[in-house]
């Protein structure tokens, strides 16, 4: 088989380009039929959801409600072992501790409010007004935080079935405090939802999953259909299809970080385990033929063993996984090597990586390099497959360079912030002169006269 062996200093400008930019790019060849599944859900509600399950996926949903009832809930968790039942308990410990330590340490009492007592200076709002910051004498600013009034989760399931999603969604969902949430997954031929990742739902506190996939899935998120909520905002990973849907969406429903194909780079030196790199390069790769794997390094014997290797290993593995490693390292992904390792850090930092692992002799030293990334691994005692699972970190990620300004899906994606002010007699007066003379230069009548009645300055 091949594998894509590029020396990227010898690149042209157009062969570079489309190593970096991988899959992404795709999203506007499926932009117009996305555009028509939305338009079909919007207008025709469960009808549409029901017609492209049977069109795309095979699936007769006809007799079937959208919504899964507790009966398949109590069938779902009586049908999968006890061994993947404590998998799923241990990933869901693990990543709600992670989640619970990014609500943010000076608004631990969300719904406290200042209270109207405190605006004559008697502190009703207690221990919140102590979490103000004095910004000069008789003014204080902070924040207050509220979660988000409902949330769609998008568990995908195309190329397998994934429990593991809807922790990563579930999880910092409920640790923000969402009332309402809701979950949408496609169905098997069968018409029925994966249990494993119908127990892990329940285990997480959601109880409301509907049976749909694909674009129209998020359209029914969006605009809501008879037997599916309309919500606030939607997230989750899925395939280029999702990613035009979220796309087309924006503006109607915030549909937060994008998370596309999955896409992988493992920077490495010549101290590398070129085994262990050859074993990492297949995780990501694996998920489809649309995702990106790349190895970069500046070591041409270790990107050379790691070759012999990866060829050896794919012939371990089953369709159609070893199908997609092939398409992937043939395609968006395989070996780049440079001249150097700053040349390699350069181009992490170019391709913004989804998971980014770090396989040099020192990868603490490497981390202040690193500046676009989803997702830093250090050493190679960290495969993407523990954090994918279960360390804690969530592994739904920004993918398509969105690294550069997107973080990973997190509690924050289920708050916002309100700014509170508090100002006192003393912050009125002193405050007032210069916003008075700010009002006047540009034109706010109404701001100044508002001061000027209230500290007796009549302007002059």
């Amino acid at each position: 088989m091949k594998i894509n062996f590029f020396e990227w200093e010898k690149l042209d400008e157009k062969t570079r380009s489309r190593i970096l930019n991988r899959s992404e790019l795709n999203i506007d060849a499926v932009s117009d039929s996305v555009s028509g599944i939305l338009e079909n859900v919007r207008v025709n509600g469960d009808r549409a959801v029901i017609e492209y399950a049977e069109k795309f996926d095979g699936v007769d949903l006809s007799g079937k409600p959208l919504a899964v009832t507790g009966e398949e809930f109590e069938k779902a968790e009586n049908s999968i072992g006890a061994d993947v039942k404590q998998a799923i308990e241990h990933a869901i410990r693990n990543v709600d501790k992670f989640h619970r330590a990014q609500l943010p340490g000076s608004m631990a009492e969300p719904r406290r409010s200042i209270g109207r007592n405190s605006l004559s200076g008697s502190r009703a709002g207690g221990s919140f007004y102590d979490k103000l910051i004095q910004i000069e004498p008789g003014v204080s600013a902070g924040e207050r935080y509220t979660a988000i009034p409902s949330a769609g989760l998008y568990v995908p399931r195309g190329r397998g079935s994934f429990p593991s999603m809807m922790i990563m969604e579930a999880v910092p969902a409920g640790v923000a405090g969402v009332k309402e949430i809701a979950a949408a997954t496609p169905p098997g031929r069968d018409g029925a939802v994966d249990p494993a990742t119908l127990y892990a739902a329940q285990k997480c506190g959601i109880t409301k999953v509907y049976r749909a996939g694909g674009a129209q899935a998020i359209a029914a998120l969006a605009y809501g259909t008879e037997s599916i909520a309309k919500v606030s905002k939607i997230l989750g990973p899925g395939s280029i299809y999702i990613a035009a849907a979220k796309r087309l969406l924006y503006g109607i429903v915030d549909v937060g970080l994008p998370a596309g194909p999955s896409e992988s780079v493992i920077l490495a030196d010549e101290k590398a385990d070129p085994e262990r790199l050859a074993l990492d390069l297949l995780i990501e790769a694996e998920h489809g033929s649309d995702s990106s794997a790349v190895l970069v390094t500046h070591s041409r014997d270790l990107a050379e063993s790691a070759e012999r290797i990866i060829i050896s290993l794919i012939g371990r593995l089953s369709e159609p996984r070893a199908e997609f490693v092939k398409k992937v390292l043939s395609g968006y992904g395989g070996i780049v090597l440079t001249k150097n390792l700053d040349a390699s850090i350069r181009f992490v930092n170019l391709f913004a990586p989804e998971h980014l692992q770090i396989a040099t002799e020192d990868p603490f030293a490497m981390l202040e390099h690193i500046e676009n990334a989803g997702e830093i691994l250090l050493g190679q005692n960290s495969p993407f497959s523990l954090a994918n699972y279960a360390a804690g970190a969530n592994a739904i990620l920004p993918t398509g360079k969105n690294a550069r300004t997107y973080s990973p899906l997190s509690v924050y994606d289920f708050i916002k912030f309100s700014s509170v002010v508090y100002i006192t007699g003393e912050g009125l007066k002193n405050l007032s002169p210069d916003v008075i003379t700010l009002a006047d230069y540009e034109g706010f009548q109404a701001h100044a006269l508002a001061l000027r009645e209230r500290t007796g300055r009549n302007k002059t």
